[in-house]
C-alpha cells in the first residue's frame, strides 16, 4: 500500500462510508444527490455513518441545493445551519463553496463560512471549477484559511485537468492542500499523482448492486432524470478503494 497517498471517498451513503473505512481511506466526504453532484446529508446519514465507520475521518459537503453556487438568504440559512450540525456531530469536517454572480469566489460569505465552521477542517469543494479565473480564487481560498481544494482542474475530470492541477500544486507551495477528484480511478491515480505532485486524492470508488427486490416495475421511475434502472444500487467498494491506494 502507498503510504504517503491519501484517499477521501466521495460516500454517497453511510454504507459507502464503512465501505471506505474498510478499504483503507483516511476520510470521506459523505454526500446526498450525487447526480446533482452532491447535496447536504441527512441527519439520519450522517449519524448512521458516524456508527457504523467510526474510526473513520468525516466530512459533509454543505450545498442546499444543484445546480449554481450563488445563494439567496434563505439558503445560505441553511448552510449556516448545516455546519453548526457538523460541529454538534463531532464530525471532521466540511466540505463548501460559494461564488458572486460574475463567476469569483464570494470572499465575504466564504470568511463567514469558514469561521462558522472553525475548528472543522475545511475543504473547498468544485465550486472552484467553476470560477473565472483560479489563480485569483486560489489566493482568496487561502486567505479564507480553507484547507484544500477539491478540483478536476477546470476540466470534465482529472486527467484533462492535470496541467492546472499541476500549476496550482506550485502556486499553493505547501499554503493550501490541491486535491485533484472526478474521474480519479485505480488506473488513473498513479498518472494524476505523477504528473502534479498532488497526495490526496477524491474518488467514489463505487460499483453497482443489483437490488434484492423481487417484484420489480420498471415502468415507474422515481426521479424525473434517472437514467439508469431503480433496481440498481451505487455503493463504495472496498476493493476499490484498496486498489487506489496501491
Amino acid at each position: 500500500m502507498k503510504s504517503d497517498r491519501i484517499l477521501e471517498i466521495c460516500a454517497n451513503s453511510a454504507l459507502s462510508c464503512m465501505e471506505a473505512e474498510a478499504g483503507g481511506a483516511k476520510r470521506v466526504e459523505l454526500c446526498a444527490g450525487i447526480p446533482e453532484g452532491g447535496t447536504t446529508p441527512s441527519f439520519g446519514e450522517i449519524k448512521t455513518a458516524r456508527a457504523i465507520a467510526p474510526s473513520i475521518d468525516i466530512n459533509i459537503i454543505i450545498r442546499p441545493r444543484g445546480g449554481d453556487f450563488l445563494y439567496s438568504q434563505a439558503e445560505i440559512q441553511s448552510m449556516f445551519h448545516d455546519i453548526a450540525l457538523a460541529r454538534e456531530c463531532g464530525l471532521h469536517g466540511v466540505a463548501l463553496g460559494c461564488l458572486t454572480r460574475e463567476g469569483n469566489v464570494d470572499a465575504g460569505l466564504l470568511d463567514r463560512l469558514v469561521l462558522a465552521a472553525r475548528p472543522l477542517s475545511i475543504t473547498f469543494h468544485r465550486a472552484f471549477d467553476v470560477c473565472r479565473d483560479p489563480f485569483t480564487a486560489l489566493e482568496q481560498i487561502i486567505d479564507a484559511g480553507c484547507d484544500r481544494i477539491l478540483t478536476s482542474g477546470q476540466q470534465p475530470d482529472a486527467v484533462q485537468g492535470i496541467p492546472l492541477i499541476a500549476n496550482l500544486v506550485e502556486r499553493a507551495a505547501g499554503r493550501i492542500i490541491i486535491m485533484p477528484g472526478c474521474g480519479v480511478r485505480a488506473d488513473n491515480i498513479a498518472l494524476i499523482e505523477a504528473e502534479t505532485g498532488a497526495r490526496e486524492f477524491h474518488t467514489s470508488a463505487r460499483t453497482i448492486l443489483r437490488s434484492d427486490m423481487e417484484y420489480r416495475s420498471e415502468r415507474v421511475p422515481m426521479g424525473v432524470s434517472a437514467i439508469t434502472s431503480e433496481f440498481e444500487i451505487a455503493r463504495t467498494d472496498r476493493r476499490i478503494v484498496a486498489a487506489c491506494l496501491r
